[in-house]
């Protein structure tokens, strides 16, 4: 082991000093000296132990605790634990060690944090699990995890770059919902920022150019626009503080993709927010709604656009009060009124209620989000990844309130079912729902709740949960109860499905290989050929796809002629679509994993296939999933699929590379919008035929009152003939948007 020179131990110290000062204050003399003990211990234990960097690795647990201390504003126990976190994973030491020095609290928030030893692929939905049971009892380990995670993000740019994508993809895929289900939004949008740098590092620098490129003009609109709100709550003698904010690159960037709008149609990138200094005397919801109408009165507000987080506080806490309203220049402004107690929530989540002694309020709202999962969580039989494809519904959502047909609220996460209210009230009631009454109308089980809905559940005691009801339900606590019901039935599902894949394997003409069967199970994004047999079973894959998955041809020809369909209708042309596949010539060999696959039009040494729930083309920012040693399925790099292989098998997704594709083509879905025309069709497919020798699977235009919508599919060879046709299309009279579709199928 080499020893770190005295420069660097001067550096260890110096970073411990730092961090000291900053917490001196808060801390009494015996607390300051168990951290002190703590930051002894470790900085023996990791002695000689360097980060990738090369720096000593102690400098990371120092800036662990510093997060967890100043960021999330944790106590004594919490910085103790997060100094020792590596300790027992990286060193000799065990937990019975850090229990008999630091006590069992310490011990216990170290236990969750040190990662489980295994298979990598599994890792991280085990460790989630691990944390989840630990959640329920000691929220202060998730915290820290979080902050391990925001530090490591923070000095990514040691990594290698194959290192950096997948760590970037696995924080957003577990690590900032987690922050942003316990009000971590300060953490959240940092660690948002992050993944989207080392994820889309292209699109993220050019966000950032957009917005400083207007910073000037923005700033004229903020000083423009808040002046007349100081003078008038300057007058009404309230004591705030009136500040701006920008929305995160992460965030715009994400609005642009979803809603397929450029930069400069998104309205509320800015946002004011006015920050309260209460009078004790009166209460924060009525100063708060004073403030709202003052700035209601001086600017009109978007009617759909006022959100109270006030009455009805978010499940993490927040509290607030939104309204969008016409500011100068015809611009959209998002304006936030909230009190100094409400923004310390709204910064520091979970960990500032301590501070205002509601604690207990939100532990009830805590412990009523870690029901839902519980029994899940505890079900020594849930696969792993299951588990965290159903836990990751609960995270993600927002939640609403309904109401019982008593009057009592109940808060469900936003995109709820009846069915998933159903199991959310009691396990009979959801096995036996048939429908429901919602303000006194009757809903089939699949009818998604509103926000305000007054839900009566109705069931039959012959109702028994059915299979298809796993396709519409989102929370993790129904879908655990649904699949529960199965259990008893799986075995028939399994051995049913095998007997349906073999039969469809050796009908297609291949051999029935443990092989094959991997890519037929990577073909459906699943994990293993259980998995695989139990869905066949149940119905829920057909094997409809089974010759295009196994049976490759060994050369792809050029496609001259092609189906062009106006409305659906057959105007001439023959032809046959391109595979998107390429098959080896040479017998196969196994991958390397740890250099870039090439992607080339005539791959003669390995197979390669295009994923159909992204659709990539060549040009596209793109990975590989290793279905097999010797094939790799594509995926886009903003993929969510592809998002969950990262988090749970990281080890078998690699980097890509395509190099230039002039010869194959391969469909491509485009949506057009705008003002319908005399010759706007011909003029379109004039652009795309003629102009551009594009061929066309098929184009079809509808009209509704002078607006049309446009759908194409063509054959396009890389994204630079795609954005050189996209930029062509916006220039026709009419047409006011041209977006690109993922899907091809809906």
């Amino acid at each position: 082991m080499q020893h770190f020179t005295p420069a660097e131990k001067r550096y260890i110290e110096d970073c411990y000093e730092d961090f000291i000062k900053e917490i001196r204050n808060k801390f009494d003399d015996e607390r300051l000296a168990r951290i002190e003990k703590a930051f002894r211990f470790a900085n023996a234990a990791h002695e000689g132990i360097r980060r990738k960097s090369g720096e000593p690795y102690i400098i990371h647990p120092i800036a662990v605790t510093k997060i967890v201390a100043k960021d999330i504003g944790l106590g004594a126990t919490s910085i103790v634990a997060a100094i020792l976190h590596d300790v027992v994973e990286d060193t000799e030491y065990r937990i019975s060690d850090i229990e008999t020095m630091f006590g069992e609290k310490v011990a216990k928030i170290v236990d969750g944090l040190t990662k489980l030893s295994g298979d990598f692929d599994s890792r991280q939905a085990l460790t989630l699990k691990k944390m989840l049971m630990t959640l329920s009892e000691d929220v202060r380990v998730i915290l820290i995890k979080i902050a391990d995670r925001l530090h490591n993000m923070q000095t990514l740019e040691s990594m290698p770059p194959n290192k950096r994508m997948k760590t970037a993809s696995e924080t957003l895929f577990l690590y900032v919902p987690l922050a942003h289900r316990l009000g971590l939004y300060t953490i959240k949008t940092e660690l948002e920022e992050l993944s989207f740098k080392y994820k889309h590092p292209e699109e993220y620098n050019q966000t950032i150019y957009l917005l400083h490129n207007q910073e000037e003009k923005r700033n004229y609109l903020i000083n423009e626009f808040i002046r007349p709100i100081k003078e008038k709550l300057t007058h009404e003698n309230f004591d705030c503080e009136v500040t701006h904010r920008l929305k995160s690159s992460y965030s715009i960037w994400q609005k642009m993709q979803n809603k397929g709008v450029s930069f400069n149609e998104i309205y509320d990138i800015l946002a004011i927010r006015i920050v309260i200094k209460p009078n004790p005397d009166i209460s924060e919801k009525r100063q708060c709604f004073d403030v709202l109408s003052i700035v209601t009165d001086i600017y009109k507000p978007k009617p759909d656009r006022i959100r109270d987080w006030i009455n009805l506080p978010k499940v993490n806490g927040y509290e607030s009060l939104h309204v969008t309203v016409m500011g100068p220049q015809g611009k959209w402004v998002e304006v936030q009124i909230r009190t100094e107690r409400m923004d310390e929530i709204a910064n520091r989540g979970f960990a500032s209620h301590y501070r205002y002694k509601d604690i207990s309020t939100f532990e009830n709202e805590l412990e009523t989000w870690i029901e839902r999962i519980r029994d899940h969580l505890k079900n020594p039989d849930t696969d792993a990844f299951e588990f965290l494809d159903d836990f990751k519904l609960d995270l993600y959502g927002s939640d609403i309130n309904v109401f019982t047909p008593k009057g009592e609220m109940v808060s469900v996460p936003k995109g709820s079912t009846v069915i998933d209210f159903a199991y959310e009230i009691h396990s009979d009631l959801g096995n036996k729902c048939i429908g429901a009454k919602i303000n006194q109308k009757l809903v089939p089980v699949s009818h998604i709740l509103q926000n305000g809905d007054q839900i009566e559940i109705l069931t039959s005691k012959n109702q028994i949960p059915k299979p298809e009801w796993l396709k519409f339900t989102t929370t993790a606590k129904a879908r655990s109860k649904i699949k529960d019901a199965f259990k008893l039935e799986k075995n028939k599902h399994i051995e049913k499905g095998k007997i349906i894949v073999e039969a469809a394997i050796i009908q297609s003409g291949v051999p029935l290989t443990s092989n094959n069967l991997k890519k037929i199970t990577g073909h459906y994004n699943l994990n293993n050929k259980d998995q695989l047999y139990s869905e066949v079973g149940m119905g829920f894959i057909d094997l409809k796809d089974i010759n295009e998955i196994l049976v490759r041809k060994s050369e792809n020809k050029l496609v001259k002629y092609w189906n062009i369909t106006f409305g659906g209708k057959k105007k001439g042309g023959s032809g046959k679509e391109q595979s998107d596949t390429a098959t080896s010539k040479k017998s196969k060999s196994k991958i390397d994993r740890k250099k870039p696959f090439i992607l080339k039009e005539n791959q003669d040494n390995v197979t390669f296939s295009l994923a159909k729930c992204c659709n990539p083309i060549p040009g596209d920012e793109v990975l590989g999933y290793l279905s097999t040693d010797d094939h790799v399925i594509i995926h886009k790099t903003d993929c969510p699929v592809l998002d969950k292989y990262i988090s749970n098998q990281g080890e078998k997704v690699i980097t890509a590379e395509w190099t230039k594709f002039k010869k194959q083509s391969y469909l491509t879905r485009l949506v057009l919008e705008g003002f319908d025309r005399l010759g706007i069709v011909n003029q379109v497919t004039n652009i795309i035929s003629n102009e551009n020798n594009i061929n066309m699977r098929s184009v079809q235009f509808d009209t509704t009152d002078g607006i049309f919508k446009g759908e194409l599919f063509l054959y396009i060879h890389n994204t630079e003939d795609l954005n050189n046709l996209i930029s062509q299309l916006k220039k026709i009279k009419g047409i006011e948007n041209v977006s690109r579709i993922k899907n091809l199928n809906d």
